[in-house]
């Protein structure tokens, strides 16, 4: 009895001190975060399955990095040639080696930049971009907020090395990553794994330093990078896909590599153990009261795993999903179908039936004239021999 006791206590325990989310109808246990600012989104409906301090400024260390490239990406052709200064290669931290007065495309320093987390390739990035890493630091700055929408972020630099102002968010890396991995290249190169390096003076193999992707893999991993800094402890982006459901999982400052890869598998595995995407498709023709609206894009919203879903759509075609407790997962305006395009199609139809009936009506007169055929020839038969 006094050993039934004490796991009843235990157990409230620990449903005291771990938190956890209302899902549906039931309580979902979210695990024991160690990281100071954590975030968990999925990628293409945008949904936030978890967030601990993610509005909080924050050091991001070499996650800035993720920036830096799809900025390059973005804003400049990647086939272009750049020369590497002396000031690229003086760098401190992580570099690809680069030397002084190296010929080098723009493509190859991204590589290096994401891959193997070169400062020094961030610097050449920094300056063949904007002259130097302060005019670079501002066009970047503006880029986030006009073209990615980053509310709290505020870059020094193309690399996260300390600046007591180089801040940003668990929320706006997030946002920041969503919007990086809609681009092919971007995804390409986040996702290598290893990458054969010829510079000048230094040939290697590059290797992710991410270790859910070489060292201890994760099924579905399709992409990373890490960052430290003293100042910023351990810090790191993560991106998963299984099915239809894009994970994006952003931890920062936890003390250790340890805390910072338990904290994301955990939220990886909590994310996909719970959670589904689901997609109306592009063109999909949604009828109300004899209006047709069609669906513009690929329409995502994620859910709780077999979770019922109300849709409703209104005469003008806003066209709204809600989950079972009523929270709004997706509104879109749908395109209505013109009346003319709608009879149009009616006509098409009426015509279509028209010629399969003519041609079915002329099939079905031919047995008429065989017989009619034969007849006659009987009957002239019968007259000529009498």
């Amino acid at each position: 009895m006094k050993k039934i006791v004490v796991a009843i206590f235990y157990l409230i325990g620990i449903n005291l001190f771990l938190p956890t989310l209302a899902i549906g109808n039931y309580q979902l246990t979210i695990p024991d975060i160690q990281s100071e600012a954590v975030i968990v989104v999925e990628g293409n409906s945008g949904k936030v399955f978890y967030q601990k301090n993610s509005s909080q400024s924050m050091y991001p260390a070499s996650l800035t990095k993720i920036a830096t490239a799809i900025y390059a990406i973005e804003k400049s052709n990647l086939e272009d040639q750049t020369i590497v200064s002396l000031n690229a290669t003086q760098v401190d931290g992580t570099r690809v080696y680069l030397e002084e007065g190296e010929e080098i495309t723009l493509k190859k320093l991204v590589q290096g930049l994401l891959i193997n987390s070169g400062n020094d390739a961030g610097i050449a990035i920094a300056e063949h971009m904007g002259g130097n890493v302060e005019k670079f630091a501002e066009k970047l700055n503006e880029y986030l907020i006009n073209e990615v929408g980053l509310q709290n972020t505020n870059f020094k630099n193309p690399h996260g090395l300390f600046d007591k102002d180089h801040i940003t968010t668990a929320e706006d890396l997030a946002i920041l990553t969503q919007y990086a991995m809609q681009n092919k290249v971007f995804q390409n190169i986040f996702s290598t794994k290893e990458l054969e390096w010829k510079g000048q003076d230094w040939e290697t193999t590059l290797y992710t330093h991410h270790k859910l992707m070489r060292e201890d893999p994760y099924t579905g991993i399709t992409g990373g990078k890490t960052g430290y800094v003293d100042q910023s402890g351990q810090t790191l982006v993560t991106t998963a896909q299984r099915d239809n459901l894009n994970i994006i999982v952003v931890t920062l400052n936890a003390s250790s590599k340890r805390d910072i890869y338990n904290d994301t598998k955990q939220l990886l595995d909590y994310a996909f153990e719970h959670f589904e995407t689901r997609v109306i498709p592009e063109g999909k023709v949604i009828i109300k009261n004899k209006n047709e609206f069609k669906v513009p894009q690929d329409i995502y919203y994620t859910t709780e795993k077999g979770e019922e879903t109300v849709q409703n759509i209104s005469e003008d075609g806003k066209f709204e999903i809600l989950s079972s407790n009523q929270e709004l997962l997706k509104t879109i305006q749908l395109d209505k179908v013109e009346r003319e395009q709608q009879n149009k199609g009616l006509s098409s139809t009426i015509e279509k039936k028209e010629q399969n009936n003519y041609f079915l009506s002329n099939l079905t007169a031919i047995p008429v004239i065989l017989t009619l055929a034969v007849l006659t020839l009987y009957y002239r038969r019968i007259k000529r021999y009498g």
